[in-house]
């Protein structure tokens, strides 16, 4: 289940203390990488949308366990008569499918239910390599946190583009005098003996401006997690319009990311169904109507590709709206 943060904390509150750069690095870092982690992990447990499922089944939960374990086991509890969904142990050796023959569920509160197998039970997997994702969105998030870290630290440097060469007597009074400019002082007095020029030197470190080429590659890496999640994003950064062929392109990746979730729930929603008389069904939330009517994903891909081709010509060539 979801990481413990007690690490971070502590190294937040430690950095705080100390106000040491190094730990305040540490820190930042953590909690760039845990808000990303976060944020994609509430967008892959709220892709998935099952109708049908009985009332008393968390789905948000179950998705979540999904997300974090891979498998959850459906199965219904004769005692309390009621459906269940949990997370589960495996007991033996697995059939030939490798999937496991006896099941024991369990929840964070103690309870469990054994005697779980292929015929009182369905395993539901997280996607048809039976992983979790969480893996997936640590990289992701590494990958997104280290970006933001390179802007800041590229940000401070166009406020700092100097090193201060000074005797080791003027120490204390640099850092005196830059934790003032640090604080945006609008005028900053000295000692004019102390600031002698022949003893202080400036020099220049011209650190690049960089935060275009860097949210570009900020915006490509959270567009690929997207894509990998089956959220429609546009991938392309083109200011003119694009042509159809181009827009099935780069919708094509997303709509492929979608197939392997889909696909290992709506397996497990068919044998749900034959084996207690259900009617679940599962499909991916319509991203692309937010008029909230009730259509498929597919609907909505076909209706935005008739919609960009009515401003083609017969040739291909884009008709700008008037």
């Amino acid at each position: 289940m979801p990481k413990k943060r007690k690490d971070v904390r502590i190294i937040s509150e430690h950095s705080r203390l100390s106000n040491a750069p190094f730990n305040r690095g540490i820190a930042s870092n953590a909690l760039s990488w845990m808000v990303y982690h976060d944020k994609l992990t509430e967008l892959a447990i709220s892709t998935i949308e099952w109708d049908g499922m009985p009332s008393e089944i968390d789905m948000a939960f179950v998705e979540r366990c999904l997300f974090y374990r891979g498998a959850v086991v459906f199965y219904k509890d004769e005692i309390l008569d009621q459906y269940v969904c949990l997370p589960f142990m495996t007991n033996n050796s697995p059939d030939i499918y490798n999937n496991p023959r006896e099941r024991t569920a369990f929840a964070a509160n103690g309870y469990q239910y054994q005697g779980l197998n292929g015929s009182n039970s369905v395993i539901i997997y997280n996607n048809l390599l039976k992983l979790p994702s969480t893996l997936d969105m640590e990289i992701f998030s590494k990958r997104l946190a280290e970006i933001d870290e390179i802007m800041k630290v590229n940000l401070k440097a166009q406020k700092t583009p100097v090193l201060i060469v000074c005797d080791e007597s003027q120490r204390l009074s640099m850092k005196n005098l830059y934790m003032q400019y640090e604080g945006n002082e609008p005028f900053i007095f000295g000692d004019k003996a102390q600031l002698n020029p022949d003893s202080i030197k400036a020099i220049q470190t011209g650190a690049p401006f960089l935060l275009q080429n860097l949210w570009d590659v900020k915006t490509k890496t959270w567009n690929e997690a997207l894509t990998y999640l089956g959220i429609s994003n546009v991938a392309s950064q083109k200011k003119e319009r694009m042509l159809v062929d181009e827009v099935t392109r780069n919708q094509g990746g997303t709509i492929a990311n979608r197939y392997s979730r889909l696909e290992a729930r709506r397996n497990a929603a068919n044998l749900i169904n034959q084996m207690f008389g259900l009617d679940i069904d599962v499909r991916y939330r319509d991203d692309t109507n937010p008029s909230g009517e009730s259509t498929t994903w597919e609907d909505s891909f076909d209706e935005q590709l008739e919609s960009d081709s009515k401003s083609l010509t017969s040739d291909g060539k884009v008709v700008e709206d008037e």
